[in-house]
């Protein structure tokens, strides 16, 4: 399996021992990334699940929130935001669609942030984000990775989801349109991508690690518990990087960080590593159930001060091209 396969069949394995996701749902996300029953179940048990026989007894996964509740969620409808679906050439060539928003009011340009979704791909809670980031004077650019294949909304079954985004063939081809997005931009009126930011959450949190590494105009860059970037690859970093982590010894998104601190400082990257107490993976999103409204707000913050000082306040820089 690929560096992203194995961090998704990690965490969906947590997610059912945790009791938020059913054995069921759990397989069915692992058969669709190792494609095949023998290898899931050698999968599974190098992980510890034990077999089904032993496992009927098994609880169903706890109910889960399906709407936002954090305080600084941004509805859809709200005035000060002006939101809508957006295309434009990614990688390749191929059309990529993108959910964007930005200030309905002020004088533009506004400075511009890249938004990676999860292994979900592009939901209602990453549109939340995308509307957050308008408030704060920022264009948002929320794009579907999986674009090419019809879109998230398309996928007509959601197991094969992190399936179609991990495949090691695809994750070039993630960071690719991110370059091509920032292009985009620097062709619209309304956009300053010479102040240009990208965040990402779990498997996105990936996916901006290594977008960082491959594009020098990013000013900023929070990254928001995923996998690391190849090391030897961290010292082309130029961005300002804003790592967000839980605590739990158990969040598998917490592989590897002890020797990626190590790559950043001898890389002399600019970059803080922050550690949210009595957290657990994915705890900034509102809509799942290990949201931590206290460290979830903490963490926003944090991401919105580290984005004022090096990006919004960044000097004016070359338009990023093709």
């Amino acid at each position: 399996m690929s560096q992203f396969e194995n961090y998704l069949v990690h965490e969906f394995v947590d997610d059912y021992v945790d009791g938020i996701m059913s054995r069921r749902d759990m397989m069915r996300r692992v058969l669709h990334i190792t494609g095949g029953v023998a290898a899931t179940a050698t999968v599974l048990t190098q992980l510890g699940v034990k077999s089904a026989d032993a496992q009927e007894g098994t609880p169903p996964p706890r109910p889960t929130p399906t709407g936002p509740r954090s305080s600084v969620s941004v509805a859809e409808d709200d005035p000060s935001v002006t939101a809508s679906d957006v295309a434009f050439p990614g990688a390749g060539g191929d059309e990529i669609t993108a959910y964007q928003a930005m200030p309905a009011e002020g004088d533009g340009p506004f400075p511009v942030v890249l938004i990676c979704h999860e292994n979900r791909g592009l939901t209602d809670h990453i549109r939340d984000v995308a509307r957050r980031w308008a408030t704060q004077g920022y264009v948002a650019a929320a794009l579907d990775l999986l674009s090419r294949e019809g879109g998230t909304a398309g996928i007509a079954d959601p197991a094969e989801l992190p399936a179609l985004l991990s495949d090691e063939s695809k994750l070039q081809r993630h960071v690719d349109d991110f370059k091509a997005a920032a292009v985009f931009y620097g062709t619209q009126e309304f956009a300053d991508a010479t102040r240009l930011a990208m965040t990402g959450y779990c498997f996105g949190g990936g996916i901006t690690w290594r977008a960082a590494t491959e594009m020098p105009e990013l000013n900023g860059a929070a990254p928001y518990y995923g996998p690391p970037p190849p090391l030897e690859a961290v010292p082309n970093i130029q961005a300002a990087v804003l790592g967000v982590y839980s605590d739990d010894p158990e969040d598998f998104a917490n592989e590897g960080r002890e020797e990626l601190i190590v790559a950043l400082e001898d890389a002399g990257v600019t970059f803080e590593i922050m550690v949210y107490p009595d957290t657990e993976h994915a705890f900034h999103n509102d809509t799942g159930p290990r949201w931590n409204e206290e460290q979830a707000l903490a963490a926003w913050n944090d991401t919105v001060a580290w984005f004022e000082t090096y990006v919004k306040n960044a000097s004016a820089g070359a338009t990023p091209t093709a």
